[in-house]
């Protein structure tokens, strides 16, 4: 694809995700935002209906209710699927068979594995054709070039992302080796990582000045987690993951304990510095300066440390990353500037 500029569509617009990737595909000097699909609000105007956007989109831009088959005859090139699983392989089965790009920011393409699929999200797989054709990707950890040549990128999960770019490169190093169960997670997301629902327990009320642990033991990211941790360690991986939702608005911030004895956290450094030198999305900060949520929230970076701890043999590893870019529509963002050949903070910075 060698086009100055492309023609690109959002489908679920009207969620939070859906949201920022209409802010940032709006501003993006090498696409044009073509479609806005949204079924509830089919026909109202994009900037009446997200007055954040007021001044960003075009004023004259409307929600429209396309269905699979009509995004499919459309001459839109790149579609950005922002929809629930079981729901995204609806619209790309036939975007993917009319020759769209599709990037799909939803869980219905992130495993290989069909049978975890099925275990995860309790039903068969809605599209178990295009799974062999999909590929998972987190740009900074691809090792070739091949997968830009997919149909269907399957975007990562927001906790995903922020606990695969950090330990990812140190499995591949053979620093960490650990045994099942005792790599331990707890990650703690913003309110908007639930998704724009009218719930009780997303209310402000209830959310304000609390915080609490869900989806425990069995989060359905963990299939995600541990199936890319296998493939970089080259054998199982088995992880203890503890979700929390946190009073923010946006914003992940993971805390990672595995036992590493002998491993100093001027090792780990050295191996992040080789693996991500020129991504400038990573940003690798010196051991015991712990990163914040705050200074990476409406950005697509990330930003982690490590500590060793002598006294128990742990390796702490804290990451974070703003959900709804580098966890979900800015990544997926950078993922087709990549497919471009464009610069990969295009539109980004």
């Amino acid at each position: 694809m060698s086009q100055s500029v492309i023609k690109v569509g959002v489908v679920g617009a009207s969620g939070y995700t859906g949201e920022e990737l209409v802010r940032v595909l709006a501003r993006h000097p090498r696409v044009r935002l073509a479609a806005v699909c949204s079924r509830s609000l089919a026909g109202k105007s994009v900037a009446d209906e997200l007055p954040r956007l007021r001044g960003i989109v075009d004023p004259a831009l409307k929600f429209s209710a396309s269905s699979p088959e009509e995004c499919a005859a459309s001459d839109v090139d790149a579609w950005f699927l922002a929809l629930p699983h079981g729901v995204a392989a609806e619209y790309a089965r036939p975007l993917v068979a009319a020759g769209r790009r599709v990037l799909d920011l939803s869980a219905d393409f992130r495993l290989r594995d069909l049978a975890s699929y099925r275990k995860h999200y309790g039903h068969e797989h809605p599209a178990p054709e295009l799974a062999a054709a999909a590929r998972y990707v987190i740009p900074e950890l691809q090792s070739d070039t091949s997968w830009k040549s997919a149909p269907l990128i399957a975007c990562p999960g927001c906790y995903p992302t922020s606990i695969q770019v950090p330990v990812v490169p140190l499995l591949r190093a053979g620093l960490l080796r650990p045994e099942p169960g005792r790599l331990v997670i707890n990650s703690c997301s913003g309110v908007s990582g639930a998704g724009k629902k009218a719930e009780v327990a997303y209310l402000f009320s209830e959310r304000d000045g609390s915080m609490k642990a869900y989806g425990v033991p069995g989060h359905r990211h963990i299939a995600e987690i541990e199936e890319q941790f296998a493939a970089a360690a080259g054998a199982p991986v088995v992880v203890q993951f503890s979700p929390h939702l946190a009073p923010m608005h946006r914003g992940i911030a993971t805390t990672i304990v595995v036992p590493a004895p002998g491993v100093t956290a001027a090792q780990v450094e050295e191996v992040w510095r080789r693996a991500y030198a020129g991504r400038p999305f990573v940003t690798v900060l010196a051991s015991g300066d712990f990163p914040d949520t705050a200074h990476v929230a409406g950005t697509n970076r990330v930003a982690f440390s490590a500590v060793a701890d002598p006294r128990t043999g742990n390796l702490v590893i804290t990451s974070v990353i703003d959900n709804l870019l580098k966890g979900a529509g800015g990544q997926a963002v950078q993922c087709l500037n990549l497919i471009m050949g464009w610069d990969e903070a295009e539109g980004l910075r």
